[in-house]
């Protein structure tokens, strides 16, 4: 890219720059650089704004633009001059520039739809202007506003910069550092939640629902659409659209969307798919915040599907709408406000606090059925379908603010933005627990249509992001259900003391194992209830056993196994064990075998008086399973959270200004290897020095080397498999003088000879100590992953790593040199000594820092790197370079479909 003449061809931009976006109201709009082709669309915005809008950005009043503006507003080089508009329905609703004015800072302005004020998209114009003007190496703004023009100088102060004003000649000079702060993203974070809780709330509280494909064919998903939705008892307004009309009380029919005399909010899409574009298209003029598109055929076809697929996203986001699906099964909201089950499932499930969002259908009927079966109500339902727009990133945001939702369960087949995933859980598990269910075999998967990705990221890492955001793993829909059972009905456990009761001794002793096996700590163990004395005596000695077991010191859950007993009440214990244990705020789960086991489940409802409530289970390593879970999810939201800190010597402008310099070493789909001395300027910037090596092929040049570093020495062969390979002959150390040199050099020439290499390198030692690496890579599904083990044996063949996602505070980090088993070298392990780990942690986080705010760092591995006592020695770094348009979640708001 580089600067040009007016009127030439506009030079090409990363096509990341172009981006749907989600405005303050919910809706969404289309984010693109200018062009020369938009002058009318410019000419129009111009002509439709007031006096007082023109007056405020030009500071006199243009009641039209001159073709010599019009060619300077849409021609930029998208270098030194840079502008942004927004569409909305074809029409530009806002634009937003910045003219380079020195090396490092550029002026920049913003002109608003008259129409579209209020809707946030002054912040959005900006957040985008400074990523662009970041990337061309700008890092400060200035802007000239008029003193009247308030809501312009809010869009700078409240985006979270620190901002400088000054008052000059009747204006206001605003002077800020663009480089992201943790206040500035903040801001943006909490912007994004808002408006894409917004949006999803407007599609699930729609007041006014039109079935485009409504029928009377019983076989058709118009039919059963229009069935669930009056069935359910939607309190808002019902219309039918269709070709044939179709009777039914609550139902208004029409031949047309655009008969529909009032606005509608939501439509739900069952037509043939060659009918689906102009069906969203009429939705979109009919004023829809969101459609529901049940049709298939789409992405899951193949590549002509999946194009299909991406333009019919492009036409609904155009007008403003949100997409679910396509080949979703709908939605369902049980608020009594609005009673909407906008699905294909048969009926509407009971209220309660479980949210719950998965993709395929076939899953959604899965999951809706564990959920019927274990007698969990649900808040909010959500089949993704194919996920081309709503996801569960989106439900997750919307869950936050839901007061309705106290639990939240998702079946993922795939995580679109797992590094947003992660960010958003992160926060979101907090205050309530988020429960994922994915197949413990397969890897992650992207739904169809999301090509051209395939995860990189070494075994666990996944996992490892799920629990670093506190996000309890569920295996099966079934062991979802079972753990948001819990979770949604009884208090969070404090600790991981469980009582356990029993009439059976095998039962009670069956529960303690299972609970020790999952990390609990099992403080009685009554397998002697007598319940062989009667059904009433069985019922009390059940009862009292709990109270007493419940109130125990320190006991935070209780577990209550028991075996059929002729004559007993069971819906009646269920009831009175619920009381006991909300009585002593005890977290409890009951077990019940045989039969007694599936009357049991029959019972597992909220109590008709005060709403105690028991989650049953069939066998006591389900019920313990479920409730280790929910401990588990207790003790992470009891860690500290930790701080992020930026070490003084941490030079962010150096390191940027270094990757500027290195762009055009990158090529376009592949990988730039830095050098080493590129990679020792680089790590040094960030305040990681690389102990020095000379790589030579001459006996001479190495002694001439090893005679400048000084004595003693290490010698290593250069190829990248046995260069840490001392077993084979690779390394030799503690080499003394030029005579052992030339000798060491000499037996591994003849050592490695089958292996072809002759290249070696020499290199002063360091202390003696132990090991690790420290690798980190930019994952395609996943982001930017840091991966920390012993180096040996325990990485390379046991895949003993810790892995972390960034941003990393100082908990986060102390926690993953921890976690290794081999870690434990480093504390003092069978007469090893301990090393001072607040070196390595040092290193941790000055390496997540670069891959956390440098994306074009697509890898670095610093193997091995040298720990003794408190003194941390890198002996080697490779780090490779790539495009950072390729990071799953970056500092712009822009929706991913």
């Amino acid at each position: 890219m580089g600067s040009h003449d007016e009127g030439s061809q506009s030079p090409s931009y990363p096509e990341y720059w172009e981006a749907d976006v989600i405005m303050r109201d919910g809706a969404t709009a289309h984010l693109r650089p200018i062009s020369p082709e938009d002058r009318q669309l410019l000419t129009e915005f111009h002509g439709k704004q007031s006096e007082d809008s023109i007056y405020l950005r030009f500071f006199s009043y243009k009641p039209a633009l001159s073709e010599k503006e019009l060619v300077r507003f849409t021609t930029v080089d998208h270098v030194d001059r840079v502008c942004f508009i927004l569409l909305l329905d074809d029409k530009m609703i806002g634009v937003g520039r910045y003219d380079r004015t020195s090396e490092r800072a550029a002026e920049v302005a913003f002109m608003i739809s008259d129409h579209h004020q209020g809707r946030g998209i002054g912040s959005i114009l900006l957040e985008h202007l400074a990523a662009a003007a970041r990337e061309n190496g700008i890092d400060r703004f200035t802007a000239e506003v008029l003193p009247e023009n308030r809501k312009m100088l809010h869009v700078f102060v409240e985006a979270g910069y620190d901002v400088s004003r000054q008052f000059e000649d009747g204006v206001v000079v605003v002077d800020f550092d663009i480089d992201p702060t943790e206040k500035s993203l903040a801001v943006m974070e909490s912007r994004e939640h808002r408006a894409e809780a917004r949006s999803i709330q407007d599609l699930l509280t729609p007041e006014v629902v039109a079935v485009i494909g409504a029928s009377a064919d019983p076989d058709h998903a118009g039919f059963h659409a229009v069935e669930g939705i009056l069935n359910g008892g939607y309190t808002g307004t019902l219309y039918g659209v269709g070709n044939t009309p179709f009777e039914r009380d609550g139902l208004t029919f029409v031949a047309s969307a655009r008969d529909i005399p009032v606005k509608i909010d939501l439509a739900i899409i069952a037509v043939p798919r060659d009918a689906v574009e102009s069906t969203v298209a009429d939705c979109g003029r009919a004023g829809a915040r969101a459609v529901v598109v049940m049709t298939g055929g789409y992405a899951e076809t193949g590549a002509e599907g999946a194009v299909q697929q991406r333009r019919l996203v492009r036409i609904a986001r155009a007008s403003g709408m949100r997409v679910v699906g396509p080949a979703s099964l709908g939605f369902i909201n049980t608020s009594e406000e609005v009673s909407l089950n906008a699905s294909l499932l048969p009926r509407m499930p009971p209220g309660g606090g479980l949210g719950l969002f998965s993709q395929s259908g076939a899953i959604g009927t899965m999951v809706y059925g564990a959920a019927r079966r274990h007698r969990v109500g649900l808040s909010s339902y959500l089949s993704a379908g194919n996920r081309a727009d709503v996801s569960g990133n989106d439900m997750m945001q919307y869950w936050e603010d839901d007061p309705a939702t106290t639990v939240c369960g998702l079946y993922l087949q795939s995580v679109g933005n797992p590094r947003k995933f992660s960010r958003i859980a992160r926060r979101l598990s907090r205050s309530k627990p988020v429960i994922v269910a994915k197949s413990e075999v397969t890897g992650l998967r992207l739904p169809p249509g999301h090509t051209g990705r395939t995860t990189q990221a070494p075994p666990g890492a996944l996992d490892a992001m799920f629990r670093q955001a506190g996000v309890i793993r569920a295996g099966t829909a079934e062991q979802l259900l079972d753990i948001a059972a819990v979770a949604e009905s009884q208090p969070v456990p404090d600790n991981n003391r469980v009582a356990v009761v029993s009439n059976a001794l095998a039962l009670s002793q069956l529960a303690e194992d299972s609970a020790i096996r999952l990390s609990m700590e099992p403080v009685v163990c009554d397998g002697n209830v007598d319940t062989s004395q009667g059904p009433q005596r069985a019922h009390e000695a059940i009862v009292d056993a709990v109270r007493r077991s419940a109130s125990l010191d320190g006991v935070a859950s209780l577990v209550v196994v028991l075996m059929p007993v002729p004559g007993l009440d069971h819906n009646a214990l269920v009831d009175e064990i619920a009381r006991q244990a909300r009585a002593a705020e005890c977290t409890a789960v009951g077990v019940f075998t045989g039969q007694f086991g599936s009357d049991a489940k029959t019972a597992m409802v909220h109590t008709t008086d005060d709403g105690a409530f028991l989650p049953c289970f069939d066998s006591p390593g389900a019920a313990l399973l479920a409730l280790s879970s929910v401990v588990t999810y207790s003790r992470w939201r009891e860690q500290e959270y930790g701080h992020m800190s930026i070490p003084e010597d941490f030079d962010y402008d150096a390191i940027e200004k270094f990757l500027e310099k290195l762009k055009p070493q990158i090529p376009g789909d592949g990988l730039y290897e830095l050098a080493r001395e590129e990679t020792t300027e680089l790590l040094g910037h960030a305040g990681i020095t690389v102990l020095e090596s000379v790589r030579f092929s001459e006996p001479d040049q190495g002694v001439t080397a090893a005679a400048r570093l000084g004595y003693p020495v290490a010698l290593k062969t250069t190829d990248p498999h046995l260069r840490h390979r001392l077993d084979l002959g690779g390394v030799a150390l503690n080499i003394e003088d030029e005579a052992q040199l030339r000798a060491a050099i000499t037996t591994m020439n003849r050592a490695l000879a089958s292996f072809g290499t002759s290249d070696f390198e020499v290199q002063s030692m360091a202390a003696a100590g132990q090991t690790v690496v420290l690798r980190a890579i930019e994952d395609p599904l996943i982001g930017p992953v840091l991966s920390f083990g012993m180096a040996g044996d325990a990485v390379n063949l046991l895949e003993d790593w810790a892995h972390r996602v960034p941003p990393l505070t100082d908990q986060d980090i102390s926690r993953m040199v921890r976690a290794p088993k081999a870690s434990k070298k480093l504390f003092g392990h069978q007469g090893v000594p301990a090393v001072d780990t607040t070196g390595v942690e040092d290193l941790i986080n000055r390496v997540a820092l670069i891959k956390d705010q440098f994306p074009e760092t697509a890898s670095l591995d610093l193997n091995p790197v040298l720990l003794s006592g408190s003194v941390v020695t890198v002996l080697t770094a490779t780090i490779t370079l790539g495009d950072p348009g390729q990071r799953t979640d970056s500092a712009r708001r822009a929706m991913r479909g």
